[in-house]
């Protein structure tokens, strides 16, 4: 059995609207935004998640929170252990094959990127980058965090944002988002920055409030689902028209309550005596570069611009989730098709595994590697319970060494080591100067109990 990591050369013949075409290219990603209010997860985030309904079709899950709790005890011990955020979401998603690829942690914000692992050695170039805005860009609690790569072909930016507060800082939102992506440079990219990228996908807590119309106009509109009379007074909804930043942005329509602020506990908006007025502060925006194509599938009308450079969005829904009630906010969720017209796979390594190992001898790890591809003598081969959480989750590893004699080789083995447990897994490949997993098998059979530790070797 083998699994190679990279697709064959995959061609979809022009067309005007190209998102209405599938192909092998064309990628599901499911992003959430979440302030959080410094609360424990709650128990459950399977309808957060959407596994209850879903297809299984999502390829990639893009979780952004806000205002995880910070507080400098806890902090320490999100350092020396993973925080309760990423557990939560790890132990609900790996279960269904997904893996994170990468995560950044700025004070209360934090950004998660999960995949199924066998789309892993499709992510290249990932890089991740923070830009603080708080206290005049000391502080922390509010900004940006970020991670880029790029996505069987696309380059892609996440980007995930905690503005301002308050209804009079509708400017200094705008300045912090334009500071935020001045700031955000990554290297050795053609996409150096965030707008550099054939897709952004921008979202957080923005904190833009709905102007002029007083509570009970609000309320009544909610009340009577007649959101759209709010549409007009949003000021994110204001500020596209005047923005040069925010040209190319696009939004699915408010079609669900705003967002903020509820009595914790409750569906209840703010009875305190500050009594916020609702707004919708937690939002998903998409930016393809200019000349690209983008569709709606949600609304009537699909806009599209020009000529695709190769990559197009549509937007399959957009959404809160009411049930939720440990923070002042609800979660918004959105999901997503990329997509691109032509798509070249590009082969770094194949590996090979026997379909069922019952004896040492059967525990062998094959690869062929690409001619261009730059192997590191800290290159390894680890072996993952199917289910694993992320690329340290393995159960053992073995080093994939290069010697000097078979620099011009393009075919290798080694001796895995035997798990102790019998059940199913995967081996992958982890390039050290890519930082990721480059190669994976398919689900392989270990039979037997407990066995000696396989010796590392190579044959010729």
């Amino acid at each position: 059995m083998s699994y190679r990591a990279n697709p064959q050369s995959v061609s979809v013949n022009s067309h005007n609207d190209c998102c209405s075409l599938m192909s092998l290219s064309a990628k599901r990603v499911h992003i959430i935004t979440w302030n959080v209010g410094s609360a424990m997860p709650p128990d459950d985030i399977t309808s957060l998640l959407g596994l209850n309904v879903g297809d299984g079709n999502t390829d990639m899950y893009i979780i952004g929170l806000q205002e995880v709790n910070s507080m400098i005890n806890k902090r320490l011990k999100d350092v020396l252990f993973t925080d309760q955020w990423s557990e939560v979401c790890m132990d609900a998603l790996s279960p269904f094959g997904y893996v994170l690829v990468t995560s950044q942690r700025m004070q209360g914000m934090l950004l998660l990127v999960f995949a199924k692992y066998f789309h892993l050695p499709f992510l290249r170039g990932i890089q991740t980058q923070t830009t603080r805005t708080g206290l005049g860009g000391i502080w922390g609690n509010k900004g940006g965090v970020s991670a880029r790569m790029n996505v069987f072909g696309h380059s892609v930016c996440f980007l995930n944002c905690h503005l301002p507060a308050h209804m009079e800082n509708s400017d200094q939102r705008m300045e912090d988002f334009e500071s935020i992506l001045q700031q955000q440079q990554f290297e050795g990219q053609a996409a150096t920055g965030v707008m550099d990228h054939d897709v952004v996908f921008w979202f957080g807590d923005l904190n833009f409030r709905i102007e002029d119309l007083d509570m009970q106009v609000v309320k009544s509109a909610i009340d009577n689902n007649k959101l759209s009379t709010l549409w007009e007074k949003d000021q994110l909804n204001m500020a596209k028209g005047s923005e040069t930043v925010l040209e190319g942005f696009h939004e699915g329509p408010l079609k669900f309550p705003p967002t903020y602020k509820f009595d914790v506990g409750t569906d209840t908006y703010d009875t305190s005596g500050k009594k916020r007025k609702p707004a919708w502060t937690d939002r998903i925006l998409w930016r393809l570069r200019p000349m690209a194509q983008v569709s709606n599938s949600m609304s009537k009308r699909s806009p599209l611009s020009g000529l695709t450079s190769g990559t197009c969005v549509s937007q399959h829904f957009y959404r809160s989730h009411m049930e939720y009630t440990i923070s002042d906010h609800k979660p918004v969720s959105s999901i997503f098709t990329l997509q691109r017209k032509r798509y070249y796979g590009f082969w770094t390594l194949t590996l090979f595994v026997e379909d069922e190992w019952t004896e040492i001898s059967d525990a062998v790890a094959k690869y062929k590697v690409a001619p261009n591809f730059a192997r590191s003598s800290w290159d390894w081969i680890g072996l993952y319970k199917v289910g694993f959480k992320h690329h340290k989750d393995y159960v053992g590893y073995v080093w994939a060494k290069q010697e000097e004699s078979d620099f011009l080789r393009q075919e290798h083995q080694v001796r895995e080591e035997l798990p102790k447990d019998s059940g199913d897994f995967i081996l992958g490949y982890y390039s050290n100067n890519m930082s990721s997993i480059v190669g994976v098998t398919e689900p392989f059979q270990v039979c037997g109990g407990v066995l000696e530790r396989a010796v590392l070797g190579r044959r010729g």
